[in-house]
């Protein structure tokens, strides 16, 4: 097992690792809005929170030694679901390979953020 870590990327909020190298796959932790050079939320929007999501996993994914087109599964979390349509715009543009996918509706997101995704992907 092996631990990643990058600046790229949010530093870990809690007692946990940005992703993990175990058996050749790559699990991240749910990554959330925040830009990792100012600690701060982007966006407001669905649109603009998903965006960075994305970045952040794909940067992770990056220091890892892989990328997004190896994702294997994601699992999404949305604050509301109302939002799913704006969601999947975005998500479409980053996961072309289209994994598997659980997209659920949550009460509350770390930070009261709007959208958390978390993947997994080969090396």
């Amino acid at each position: 097992m092996k631990i990643v870590s990058t600046p790229n990327a949010p530093a870990a909020i809690g007692p946990y690792s940005q992703a993990i190298i175990s058996n050749g796959m790559v699990y991240t932790s749910g990554q959330i809005a925040i830009d990792p050079a100012t600690g701060a939320i982007n966006g407001t929007t669905i649109e603009e929170q998903s965006e960075q999501v994305c970045k952040n996993l794909q940067a992770l994914l990056e220091a890892a030694g892989t990328d997004l087109s190896k994702v294997v599964k994601t699992v999404c979390f949305l604050a509301d679901m109302n939002d799913f349509a704006a969601f999947n715009a975005v998500y479409a543009k980053y996961f072309v390979s289209n994994p598997a996918r659980s997209c659920v509706a949550v009460k509350t997101l770390p930070k009261n953020v709007l959208v958390e995704i978390d993947t997994i992907a080969e090396l």
